[in-house]
């Protein structure tokens, strides 16, 4: 995608965050005006004191001034109160609602994404990109409104003092608007960038502090530190880069509006001495000018929080304008009814251009039948169970599902009665009971007992003190490979799925724990269509058919005896595990 297309305008943000939020901007818009409106009492009543005041030496006049000026700063204080309250709540409420959103888009990408990008990128993506929106809706926008207000009224009231004074600090005013204009222009690009790195830097830290076993079992602490100082490193310069514009901007400020300031000194001295002022007008004029530069000041930081914000908006926009896996155009049908034949008509599929990881398979997978793929490793027998899970979709050929082809099928239609089983299984973090229900949250204690029962998860949660509430910590870390196992067992037997993709993971599990896992992978396969990547091909004999996948082709099938009478690559296989 190009940088043009995921660049958020003005427009676009105001449309959408703005705009839906317009009640609660308008009514801080309002409390701004009123707060910059009693702002302004002070330098009027500065001049109304010297001049008129002391002059006349009314001190009931005085007690009034000063109440005047006490309840304009109370409203001042009351204001601010109600602003911040009422505007930074909106925005944190903004960032929460487009953290959900975001995080559902994320959600609903193709597997492939998730291939090629860091989990923990991924998190710095959600949390901290959309960070930057609440200077758009919460005080950052109403307080540069409300400063162009009092920076446009305090400039009115400058004229009516002294027009030639006004013009004379209008020039560096300008020229500062010019550097800011441009310093903004330059920054945007490096926020956006930041974001990039900081994502990596998550990423790699997330992936270190993951792997901490493997990392601690080849001594690479060191190795891992030098990675993360590289990053680390990159987002200082980052932010270094940021700070220099940054302080150009309010150097540039600090010395044009300091030339003007001395300039005025210069200039208002001599039209009193002149008696061409008075002392109450200069020192007016003085409080004046200050709050017309405040504002302009103030508006250069702010300036820095919109680009920020709008930097991250731009890598939000970047997910949001991703096409979802499941296409509401194309894939429209439903499946009210499920049997599980599933067959492959000369399906083809690559990763890459030109590069072909499973090339013109075909077989039909009777519904409750035993499918096992077989072969070397990389022959393409998990690309294959990819694509009956419809994980990915096929370059050319079809897949279908009682007929239907699978890539005009709604996702969740089809994924609500598939079950998986890995040989490497997320668990996650939390109790045995929680990762059972994962699949199937509402099922009641009788099914849960019952798919405990059937993968012979009760068989070490009795000797748990907690049972089935025992945390298991992440990842399950705290079980043997074959606890773990047994729990996405379980889990796949609760969710009754009508087919049941499996990579069978016996292969790397002592004795007894691979005799309990065949038992639960045989009662979960009773009655489904399952697709089993077989590992150890002892475990295999009673498939319905057993296809031998070498160089993304079907080079043998049948059932196991036939297999061995042909004395084929899979009698090669077999004769060379047993031999083992």
């Amino acid at each position: 995608m190009s940088e043009i297309k995921n660049s958020v305008t003005l427009a676009q943000a105001f449309k959408e965050f703005i705009w839906p939020r317009r009640k609660v901007v308008l009514l801080g818009l309002l409390l701004i005006v009123v707060s910059r409106l009693a702002s302004l009492v002070l330098p009027g009543a500065s001049k109304y004191l010297i001049d008129v005041v002391i002059v006349k030496k009314d001190l009931h006049m005085l007690k009034i001034l000063i109440a005047v000026v006490a309840g304009s700063i109370l409203v001042q204080a009351v204001t601010s109160y109600l602003l911040t309250k009422l505007l930074s709540v909106e925005a944190q409420h903004l960032i929460s609602q487009l953290r959900i959103k975001v995080q559902k888009k994320i959600l609903s990408l193709p597997i492939s994404y998730f291939d090629n990008n860091k989990s923990g990128a991924l998190v710095s993506r959600i949390m901290n990109d959309v960070e930057g929106v609440r200077n758009l809706v919460g005080t950052g926008l109403v307080q540069l409104i409300g400063g162009l207000l009092t920076a446009v009224i305090s400039l009115v009231l400058l004229i009516r003092i002294n027009p030639m004074m006004t013009f004379y600090v209008l020039v560096p005013v300008a020229l500062f608007a010019v550097v800011a204009a441009k310093a903004f222009t330059y920054i945007r690009p490096i926020f956006k960038n930041r974001g990039v790195i900081n994502a990596d830097v998550t990423g790699r830290l997330t992936e270190t502090i993951n792997g901490v076993r493997v990392i601690k079992g080849f001594n690479a602490e060191e190795q891992e530190n030098k990675t993360f100082e590289k990053g680390v490193e990159q987002l200082y310069l980052n932010v270094k880069q940021s700070l220099t514009s940054t302080a150009i901007i309010t150097s540039s400020a600090t010395l044009l509006l300091g030339f003007a300031s001395a300039g005025i000194m210069g200039i208002g001295g001599y039209m009193i001495i002149k008696g061409e002022m008075t002392f109450g007008e200069f020192l007016s004029f003085t409080l004046y000018l200050g709050f017309m530069i405040a504002p302009i000041v103030q508006m250069s930081n702010i300036g820095s929080q919109l680009t920020e914000a709008f930097a991250g908006l731009d890598r939000t926009q970047e997910i949001m304008n991703m096409s979802p896996e499941n296409d509401q155009v194309t894939r429209t049908g439903t499946l009210p009814v499920i049997n599980g034949d599933i067959k492959f008509e000369h399906v083809s599929f690559s990763y890459e251009e030109g590069k072909e990881v499973v090339t013109d398979i075909s077989f039909d997978a009777p519904a409750g039948s035993v499918t096992a793929l077989v072969g070397s490793s990389g022959s393409g027998k998990t690309t294959i169970a990819s694509l009956a899970a419809t994980f990915i979709t096929p370059d050319s050929g079809t897949i279908t599902i009682d007929g239907s082809d699978l890539s005009k099928v709604i996702l969740s239609e089809y994924r609500q009665h598939l079950g998986v089983v890995l040989q490497d299984d997320f668990l996650f973090e939390g109790t045995i009971r929680e990762n059972i229900l994962f699949a199937r949250p509402q099922a009641g204690e009788e099914r849960l007992a019952k798919a405990v029962a059937a993968a012979y998860v009760d068989e070490f949660t009795n000797r748990f003190e907690k049972g089935l509430d025992t945390v298991i910590g992440e990842r399950g870390i705290k079980l043997s490979g074959g606890q773990r196992q047994r729990i996405a067992i379980a889990r796949a037997i609760l969710a009754d799925p009508k087919i049941i993709l499996l990579d069978e993971a016996t292969s790397s599990l002592d004795t007894e724990s691979e005799a309990l896992i065949q038992q639960s992978l045989n009662e979960l396969m009773k009655g489904r269509t399952t697709f089993v990547i077989a590992h150890r091909l002892s475990t295999i004999r009673k498939a319905d058919q057993i296809l031998v996948i070498e160089a993304g082709r079907i080079a043998e099938r049948g059932n196991h005896q036939n297999l061995i009478d042909k004395k084929g690559r899979y009698y090669e296989l077999f004769t060379y595990q047993a031999r083992i």
